[in-house]
This record gives structure tokens, sequence and C-alpha cells, in this order.
């Protein structure tokens, strides 16, 4: 397609960048989740309800070997026997109290799952719908596979990371307040022990999150550009084999999987040294206890159940600090995430809508350009001075050579972009007074590069107009001369096109764009290169098809072949973003200039050929 093309599309950050906003990203992600704050208030009640049990039960087996203890002393000195009947009391009491705590630890899962599930839904359908809203210019400045990434990638580990860290840090919170304050009811000078090894553990596990923090970024980085190469390869995959471009494009690759392997090794390795320490530090912790309770056991300040439900304190001290721990590293990865789908849906989006919007059932095909002036960047115009006045039902062809401005006319008349300067005006009104989508409603397209769906023949052409009837679909396809190959395949009108159209010829998809294109009956149409890609004989059969399409509607056709467009009421010849030449075929070779030129080049290359 002759097109001036954007400048190239912005690199991803490089790994060990840190985020733009971390804290701002987490204010955000908290104002997201604010229309579930009946559930984290359900999730909190439930977690705690299930961290008080779960922290009072080793007290309560600490009552029962004590029970025990003193009955087996009782019993050697003969002065009592085992109280079997209170120790059951105690242990029906401590199961009832971890039933209990099972119960309330199963519902804050399941609300936080479906909690979290209702959050990635939402964020899909809010990426999806902003993606409809969003200019041109995003796309085209941005890799379609980074963009997919945010949508499965990001929006999944949002998700995940969410439903777990959550929970767990209510229950990491809860333990490590509830276990204190058991340990100090049991022994204060053994708590205060305790808590002297836990700046250890504190600093060992924030040496380690500042480190992983960096790589947990670069790695979900990186999943969206190598997602964007992978997309870009695949998809283009005929031409890398043509050119034999497979190990470049396999250097490429090995370069960027090579740093997200990097980083996701690293991230990992160091979020999994955290269980080793911890482990460590906790067991340096029964070390310390071990030696102070013997010592105010054999003092007789404290009992031997009680040693020993504050053994499993210890244990669980140390627990929420590594569970936190974790958290935090997950909290990297889920804001890192988090990061890029805000970034995204923050991003500027065209105004779908105006005041006062021009009804588009005006919109009878009569078209101004009045002084237009555009440019991609501010520092480069495209379109100098673009004037022109079409009627409606005329045939307006658009010539020129590569990067003249045919292309970008065409969307600006769409308003995919909006103009510098000047106007463009649709049946006396600017394109600027219609609503976006409406405005797009007038108008239909054929492109040289077509764009069918996995479905159905029928389903493909139905697109043009979705409430179109089985009866209209076939006579749209029968004004296209698409009709009698269309029986010729197996299964007809009901045949399956598959992911990448590649079971039907590149003419035969031409035809179908061009029967989807009759069947919508839109006031304009728009046609670029439409023939461009296929053999003489489709051309033929093409032309004949875009012809019954163009019948009484005002068309814009950007061609290469000029022979194709020699019937056209008015030829716009473009040259480096003006109009050079205006007129018909028969004046503009009269007289004898630019467009003379290029027909006279394209007649003596065809001379040569045959």
């Amino acid at each position: 397609m002759a097109e001036t093309r954007r400048p190239p599309r912005r690199r991803g950050r490089m790994p060990g960048e840190k985020a733009k906003d971390f804290k701002g990203t987490v204010r955000q992600l908290l104002r997201y989740m604010g229309a579930y704050k009946i559930g984290l208030i359900a999730v909190m009640v439930f977690a705690v309800a299930s961290t008080i049990f779960n922290v009072i039960g080793p007290r309560i087996l600490g009552d029962a070997t004590t029970e025990l203890f003193n009955g087996l002393v009782a019993k050697l000195t003969g002065s009592g026997s085992i109280d079997f009947g209170k120790i059951g009391v105690i242990l029906l009491s401590l199961m009832a109290l971890y039933a209990a705590c099972a119960l309330f630890s199963f519902a804050q899962g399941l609300i936080m799952t479906e909690m979290s599930q209702r959050m990635s839904y939402r964020m899909r359908r809010d990426i999806s719908e902003k993606i409809n809203r969003m200019p041109l210019a995003y796309f085209e400045d941005n890799a379609v596979g980074d963009i997919l990434s945010r949508i499965t990638n990001d929006v999944d580990t949002l998700g995940q990371t969410l439903n777990q860290s959550v929970t767990q840090l209510i229950t990491s919170v809860c333990t490590l307040v509830g276990v204190l304050v058991m340990m100090l009811s049991i022994s204060p000078l053994m708590t205060v022990l305790t808590i002297l090894i836990l700046p250890v553990s504190v600093a060992l596990v924030a040496g380690i999150v500042r480190k992983s923090q960096r790589y947990f970024k670069a790695q979900q980085r990186y999943l969206g550009k190598i997602d964007g190469q992978i997309e870009e390869t695949f998809s283009g995959h005929d031409v890398v084999k043509a050119f034999n471009r497979e190990e470049a494009e396999m250097d490429a690759f090995r370069e960027t999987n090579g740093v997200l392997y990097e980083s996701a090794w690293k991230s990992q390795f160091l979020s999994g040294l955290m269980q080793p320490i911890m482990n460590f530090v906790s067991n340096l912790g029964y070390v310390v206890i071990a030696v102070a309770g013997a010592m105010l056991a054999a003092a007789g300040t404290i009992d031997i159940g009680d040693i020993t439900a504050f053994v499993q304190y210890v244990k669980r001290f140390t627990q929420p600090v590594t569970q936190m721990a974790q958290v935090s590293n997950m909290l990297q990865s889920m804001a890192a995430a988090a990061e890029r789908i805000f970034e995204f849906l923050a991003a500027p989006e065209e105004a779908q809508s105006v005041e006062d919007p021009v009804d588009p059932s005006v919109i009878d095909g009569e078209v101004d350009f009045e002084h237009v002036r555009f440019g991609y960047t501010p520092d480069k115009t495209v379109i100098h001075d673009f004037t022109s006045h079409i009627a409606p039902g005329q045939m307006v062809a658009i010539v020129g050579p590569t990067g003249a401005g045919k292309t970008t006319m065409v969307k600006l008349l769409m308003r995919f972009y909006d103009v510098d300067g000047g106007c463009i005006r649709l049946s006396g009104h600017d394109v600027r007074e219609f609503d976006r989508d409406p405005l797009r409603g007038g108008f239909g397209m054929v492109l040289q590069d077509t764009w069918l769906f996995k479905g159905t023949i029928m389903e493909n052409i139905r697109y043009g107009r979705l409430d179109a009837t089985d009866e209209e679909v076939v006579r749209a396809a029968k004004l296209a001369r698409a009709d009698k190959f269309i029986r010729a395949l197996p299964g007809g009108y009901q045949m399956e096109i598959n992911e990448e159209a590649t079971n039907i010829s590149q003419g035969q998809k031409q035809l179908l764009t061009i029967a989807r294109a009759i069947l919508a009956d839109n006031p304009i149409m728009i046609l670029d290169e439409a023939t461009s890609s296929v053999d003489t004989r489709t051309e033929r059969l093409i032309q004949d098809a875009m012809d019954t399409l163009l019948k009484g509607r005002t068309s814009f056709v950007i061609a290469h072949r000029l022979s194709t467009i020699r019937n056209a009421d008015l030829i716009l010849v473009m040259r480096d973003g003006d109009i050079v030449e205006q007129g018909t075929h028969a004046r503009l070779l009269e007289r004898d200039g630019f467009y003379a030129s290029l027909y006279n080049a394209q007649f003596a290359e065809a001379v040569s050929d045959a």
C-alpha cells in the first residue's frame, strides 16, 4: 500500500529500570478494587477469625500436654492418676477450634478466588473496550504482541498474584500479632529472646527483595516483548523464509529470550532463597528457646506444656515473616503487571462523540477537501495543501508514487487521524462535527490486505451487515462474482475459513471482501490497492465486481495500476503530499505532465514484460 510510514515503534524499557510510580500503581490498584470492598471486608473478617482460632490451638494443646505430664508425675509418685476425661475435653475443644479455622479459611479462599477472577474479567473487558476508543497511532507505535501480552500475561499475573497475596498478607499479619500476644502470655523473657532474632530475618529478607524486585519487572517487560516478536515473525513467516531470514530472526529471538531467561531465573532464584534462610533463622530460634525453656522449667517458673506450645509459636512466629517476604515478591510482580495494564488504560483516547453531532443520514457522497494540512509528527508534514471537490456518485482515483500521501488522505477522511489545518467536509459538514462511529458507518472499505476471520464464508460476508439474511448474503456474493467459486468449495457458504485464511486464494479473499462491502451498502466506498496482488485474469473478475460495488456511490480508488482507473470521473495525482494534477485520464494524458510520465512508464514496462 502506498503510504507514508510513521516513525519506528518505541522499544520497551530495559531490565533493571524502576517502575515509573510503584506506590502510585498500588494506589490505583486499590482504587480499582474499590468495587469489591464488601468482598475484601469479608475476606479480612474470615482471615482474622481463621487466624485467631489457629493461633489459640497450640496453647490449648500445651494445656493437654501439661495435664498429661502432671498426671504421669502423680501416678509415678502415687499421689494421683491421669485425668483422661479432662484431657479428652481439651482435645475435643481443640478439634472444634481447628474445624472452625478450616471453615473460615475455606470461606475466605472461595471469596478471594471469585473476587480476583471477577476483577480479571473486568480488566479484560476494560482493555477490550479501551482498544475501540484508542487512536490508530497507538497501534502503529506499539507492537501488537506487547498489547496482547497486557491482555493475557499481565492480567493473568495480576489475577493469580492477587488471589494468593491478599489473603496470605492478611493471614501473615494476623498470625504475627496473634503469636506475639500468645508468646507474651506464656513467657515475656523467651518472647524477648525470640524477637531479638527477628531483625536478622528482616535484614536478610529486605536484601533479597531489593535485589529481586528489578528482575521481576524485567521478566514481565520481556514477556511482552517476546510475545511481540513471536507474533510478528509467525504472521510474516512466508516472507521470513523467502528472504532466508530464519537465522536472523532466531538471533533476535535468542537475544530477547536470553534477557527473559536471565531475569526469570534470577528473580526465581532470589525468591527461592528466602525459605532456606528463614528455616536457618527459625532453627536458630529453637536452640535459644530450648536452652532458655529448660532453665525456666528447672527453676519451676514455667510448665512443660507451655514450653511445647512456645516452641510451636516460635515456628509460627518466623513463618509469617517468610510469607510476608514471599508476598512482597509477589506484590512486585503484581505491581509490574498492574503498571503495564494501567499504563494502557490511561493512554490517550480519541474523542468518540461531539456536542450536537450531525446526523450521519445527511451523508450523500459529496466530499470537499479544503486546504488540508497534516503530519504524523509536528516536525514532518505529509499533506501540505490539499484541496478538491468530489460530487456525489463520482469515482475518484488517487494516484502517485509511494509515500505521496494517498492512504493518509483516506485515513483523514475516515477520522483515523484529524487534520492539522484546513478541513474535510461531507455533504457540507466538517467531519469533526460527526460522532466517529456513525461517521465511519458511512464508509465501506476494500483493502489490499484482506482481513477474514476464522468462521464460515457466510459469517465472513455477513460481517458487513450483521442483520442480513442468508438470501441477502448470497445476493451480495453474486453481485461480487463470488457465488460461483463459493459453491464449488467443499461446504459452499458453510465452509469454514481457517485462522490464517490460507484455504482459499488471494483473489477469492478479495472477492469475499467486496461481497462484504456490497452487503454493507455504504454511500462512500474506499478501495485501497484492491487488485495489486492478483493476476490479470482475477483482476478483471475483481474489476467487474468493483464496477457493481461502485455503481451509484462516491468512491475513492487508490491504485498503482493506472490501467484500472482510466474510467474514473476524476483522477487526483499526488506527489510529496500535494495534488500536482487533477482531471480525467484523457485530459491528463493530453497535458503530458507527471501523470502521463507515470502512465507511459507503466505502459512501457508492460510492453517490455510481454
